[in-house]
């Protein structure tokens, strides 16, 4: 419906678009632009391979990008192991808890990866390691016996699939809810059992899912920094987001920095385009009109075995790491087991009244949060009503920037931000407008998907009546719309709040001494052994999450996929 003309009425439209484009180009392109840049050039700026040459030659290079597509084939694979069966149990069968395992699930989901490395340093360290300490009280094996050790390959694939097997979990589970029961009526009703039925109907429909969450998975794991640079530089080696984060170390060599991080990006950007394709093919389609009540598989005794197994993986990734991290808060000796006579609140006390760097890392977090949280949710609400309802020139430019930045690794956004504010004519570096621009960036793609679902829920007749009665599209926006998606605009507020919290890579490039955030004062405590303070650091952070994600869950319309952040 064409807007009536109305004297003295200006529309702003075009003006905003422009204006909307130029901060993404800023936020996306400006950043990728000097990556770019830099990584075709020598320390004199001239232009040049050489970086690429050392790249894949240099076996200080090499042997980090090896390590990095070994870590993340082992994980893919044992994630689909895991997940692939815990969602059909948790979405198809009669499994006893279900919602309590899908919630726990949510929980390591929640978890940031790298303070589930620190709990199972905690745990399985090969010397202090709680675990350890427990088999040689109970056995009387030798104090240089380990029955675990954290510190190798095996135990980095082993906490990374802790924290990533919920993504594939969530794909399965999601996906198989979804399908119709009358394709599994029918194949009953032509004599198949239930469990010929689940290997030739089910399973086949739920595989797209579970290929893209394999992808997902793979993708996460190559792009990890906080868990590798936890778990891999004490065992001696790298992966590749650990290798650009030591180019940054004394002497800085940026231009390798950007030159490591194209690849990074590049198949970052491949397997989102493959994950695209995978889920976006239609399997099935329902013929006739609703599809029937899917009616839980009956395990019978089985399902009492099958929660046993959902609760033992929850008790690899939920239960033991948050109970390493309260002994470590509350007991004397962080690496010994709690007791009555150990108790203390001690390090609570010296960590928030004795120390002055968590209290301005946690001021530091508060402020980048809400500011991220209300920068972002603004921004991506403008972008989403002008994609979603404008037909101007210029807003398919403008969806595409507002979701290019899901395929930008987290660590190759801080180099690129880096190299792009350390010099002028704008210097942010040692400002938290820097981290501010990371984060906003980070967020902006899933806050802008969840809102522009939400516009389509939405029908645009109310707000062509207040065309139509002389409002602008900014006070429409602001007074009619808003409105309407406020529990939305609340639940992506909370999930921009929330990913500031726990988020590490980039900030760990970006980071100041006077701009530090909690995450990275964790692993800076980490790299210094101090258990207690780390572990009242992370529980505060596990209470801040958790806290938010609980009131966000009692708004309507937080439900509607805004639980992911980005991959």
């Amino acid at each position: 419906m064409r807007d009536p003309p109305r004297r003295g009425r200006v529309d702003a439209s075009g003006a905003i678009l422009a204006l909307f484009g130029a901060a993404l180009c800023l936020l996306v392109l400006l950043p990728v632009g000097w990556l770019v840049v830099f990584a075709f050039s020598d320390r004199k700026g001239h232009p040049t391979l050489a970086n690429f040459r050392v790249l894949f030659t240099d076996n200080s290079f090499v042997d980090p990008l090896v390590t990095a597509l070994g870590l993340a084939v082992s994980v893919s694979v044992i994630c689909c192991l895991v997940a692939a069966p815990m969602g059909y149990i948790v979405a198809r069968t009669d499994m006893p808890l279900r919602r309590a395992v899908r919630l726990l699930v949510m929980a390591s989901f929640v978890t940031p990866p790298f303070l589930g490395a620190i709990a199972w340093e905690l745990l399985a360290a090969p010397n202090s390691g709680l675990l350890n300490q427990l088999y040689r009280g109970a056995t009387g094996a030798g104090p240089d016996f380990a029955l675990f050790d954290i510190y190798t390959f095996k135990g980095l694939v082993f906490v990374v699939s802790c924290y990533t097997f919920p993504y594939v979990f969530v794909l399965v589970a999601n996906a198989l809810e979804r399908i119709p029961a009358d394709l599994e009526d029918a194949s009953s009703m032509l004599g198949g059992g239930a469990a010929w039925t689940a290997r030739r109907v089910t399973i086949p429909l739920a595989l797209p899912a579970l290929l893209a969450g394999a992808l997902v998975a793979f993708l996460q794991t190559m792009t990890l920094f906080g868990s590798p640079a936890i778990l891999a530089l004490p065992a001696g080696f790298h992966t590749i987001t650990t290798k650009i984060w030591s180019l940054f170390q004394y002497p800085p060599k940026p231009e390798l920095a950007a030159a490591a991080s194209l690849p990074l990006l590049l198949l970052t950007v491949g397997l989102l385009r493959a994950q695209a394709k995978i889920l976006g093919r239609r399997g099935y389609a329902v013929v006739g009109g609703k599809s029937g009540i899917v009616r839980p598989v009956p395990l019978g005794g089985w399902k009492w075995l099958a929660l046993a197994l959902c609760l033992a993986v929850l008790c690899l990734s939920v239960f033991l790491p948050y109970a390493a991290l309260f002994n470590a808060a509350f007991s004397r000796i962080p690496s010994q087991p709690l007791t009555l006579a150990t108790f203390t609140l001690s390090h609570f006390r010296f960590v928030f009244q004795e120390l002055s760097a968590p209290r301005l890392a946690i001021r530091n977090t508060f402020y980048l949060g809400l500011s991220a949280a209300t920068c972002g949710t603004l921004l991506a609400l403008v972008v989403a009503s002008l994609t979603a309802r404008g037909e101007a020139l210029g807003t398919r430019a403008l969806s595409f920037l507002a979701t290019a930045p899901i395929a930008i690794p987290g660590i190759t956004l801080g180099v690129g931000l880096f190299l792009a504010y350390t010099r002028g004519p704008v210097v942010l570096y040692g400002t938290l407008w820097i981290l501010l621009l990371a984060y906003v960036t980070i967020e902006l793609p899933a806050a802008y998907q969840q809102l522009q679902a939400a516009f389509r829920g939405v029908s645009s007749e109310l707000e062509e009546a207040s065309r139509v009665l002389g409002a602008s599209r900014l006070a429409t926006l602001r007074r009619v719309t808003a409105p309407i998606l406020g529990p939305t605009l609340m639940a992506t507020w909370c999930f921009i709040f929330v990913a500031v919290v726990r988020e590490l890579s980039a900030a760990v490039i970006l980071f100041t001494s006077e701009t530090k955030p909690l995450s990275v004062l964790i692993f800076d405590l980490n790299e210094s052994g101090d258990l207690a303070a780390i572990s009242v650091l992370g529980l505060t952070m596990l209470v801040l999450t958790a806290g938010i994600l609980v009131a966000a869950n009692r708004i309507p319309g937080f439900t509607g996929g805004v639980r992911f952040r980005r991959f």
